[in-house]
């Protein structure tokens, strides 16, 4: 079959022609961007790439739907093709992850944590509080118990990853909205090992005394003991909570089981539905059934009208991530990354915790003089894109940083091996071992132009032998 007839090629032909014919700029944009990806050496360990179906799936007359609600509870009439939609994607999101209950509204991984916490808070301390009140409806309540109950509601306590250890600002930072709500405080990491030092962990949580104590990370290269985590929220009182946005798609593909596995151990848990999962931009929420009723108030809590057409997408996502291929896609996204960080290893760059149990890998930029910002960029203009992440106890902050954050599910959907991964490892070191600072600046430097335009040579020819979408020919 042609590519000018094969359906991908078809579906996305015509849809840019129709884009086209209002705003040719945004049809141009959009065309672009594919090129760019293809061009691209991406090792952001956020970001991934969607499949025709799931890209597909978002397009179409479902976005134009109100339906808050909840399936056959909707606020509006009409909403029949939703409620199969969610319900569809609540299936397969139950079926992937073993989950008791599943929440597939969230428009993104934030809008995810605040259902989670407003529904702890809500399970936690309004529910106790009104029950104080016997029968009587909230709307019945005086403006004085509404002062008593807002004032229960606040300063709740918190505890989170910090954000240099990997942590993420939506688990009760001052930018974040979370750390507005509640009196938060952070664990860490070993200085010596760089991995989680769960008895100080035990001990602060002991002390603290918190309502919610979160696990998850953005920047963690190591896994997480799910189950001791468990053991001292009980400890001490507290709901466990699971934020796995970015490695959700190990725990689908069954890479990350046991102990590790956030859905067997903790109270709620949290995700978005791209990164590792390879699924559309959104989030999600898991959790006991204890906890359905208060999650399903997301909507009008935290959340507007759920978008069907994301909620499509999402399904298509789940039922994908159920087949047997995606089980060794995941584990090839470890065995990627370990190799990736064996190939940094033995050319000497110096790793956050050593190396990496997980998707991605933390290089500290520092030995090479360099902050994150000035290596990000260097990177960037040699055709490998990553990002610059904040390290243990950085001495350049969380802007210009100390780190560069890598991750393999990307160039793992492309099809690219461990063999791969070491001469990434090499374009990475060839980079960084010729990028100097400028002086008394931490965001300029110097990187011969022969060198960054090699490395994007090389990183082109390594891309050609895995088309990205090669059953999408835009002509």
């Amino acid at each position: 079959m042609s590519a000018e007839l094969n359906p991908e090629s078809t579906a996305f032909r015509s849809a840019l022609e129709v884009v086209r014919s209002v705003e040719p700029r945004i049809a141009d944009a959009i065309a672009k961007e594919l090129h760019d990806q293809r061009e691209s050496l991406k090792l952001i360990a956020s970001e991934n790439y969607a499949s025709p179906a799931v890209l597909l799936a978002m397009g179409n007359w479902l976005s134009d739907k109100y339906a808050e609600g909840t399936i056959g509870r909707r606020f509006y009439a009409g909403c029949q093709n939703v409620d199969t939609v969610e319900a569809v994607a609540v299936e397969h999101a139950k079926a992937l992850f073993g989950a008791e209950y599943a929440y597939v509204q969230p428009h993104s991984g934030i809008d995810a944590n605040l259902v989670a916490y407003w529904a702890i808070l809500a399970d936690r301390v309004e529910v106790p509080y009104l029950k104080k009140f016997s029968k009587r409806q909230v709307n019945d309540l005086t403006d004085a118990e509404w002062a008593e109950l807002r004032a229960a509601f606040g300063n709740q306590r918190m505890l989170g990853m910090s954000l240099d250890a990997g942590g993420h600002l939506t688990h009760g930072f001052r930018p974040n909205i979370s750390g507005k709500m509640f009196d938060q405080r952070s664990y860490g990491v070993d200085p010596a090992t760089g991995q989680i030092d769960y008895k100080a962990l035990r001990d602060t949580a002991k002390e603290f005394k918190p309502l919610i104590i979160v696990g998850g990370y953005s920047a963690y290269p190591r896994k997480v003991n799910f189950a001791t985590l468990r053991e001292i929220a009980d400890e001490v009182g507290a709901t466990f909570m699971v934020d796995m946005a970015h490695f959700a798609g190990l725990v689908a593909g069954k890479v990350f089981t046991g102990d590790f596995n956030p859905i067997e151990h903790a109270h709620i848990v949290t995700t978005t539905t791209h990164k590792s999962l390879r699924g559309p931009r959104g989030g999600a929420v898991f959790a006991q059934e204890s906890l359905a009723s208060q999650v399903d108030r997301g909507c009008p809590m935290v959340l507007g009208g759920p978008l069907a057409h994301v909620m499509a997408a999402k399904a298509i996502a789940f039922a994908e991530a159920r087949r047997p291929e995606f089980a060794t896609y995941a584990q090839q996204i470890v065995t990627n990354s370990q190799a990736l960080a064996e190939g940094l290893l033995k050319r000497g760059v110096q790793l956050v915790s050593g190396g990496t149990d997980n998707h991605l890998v933390l290089i500290d930029v520092h030995p090479f003089g360099l902050t994150g910002r000035q290596a990000e960029q260097a990177l960037l203009d040699s055709g490998v894109v990553t990002n610059r992440n904040a390290i243990p106890n950085d001495p350049n902050g969380a802007w210009y940083t100390s780190g560069i954050r890598i991750g393999t599910p990307a160039l793992t959907s492309r099809g690219l091996g461990a063999a791969e991964m070491d001469t990434i490892a090499e374009l990475i070191h060839t980079v960084l071992s010729s990028t100097k600072p400028a002086e008394g600046s931490k965001a300029k430097f110097q990187l011969d132009e022969s060198v960054s335009d090699s490395v994007s040579k090389q990183a082109n020819e390594l891309l050609a032998g895995f088309p990205l979408y090669p059953s999408v020919d835009l002509g």
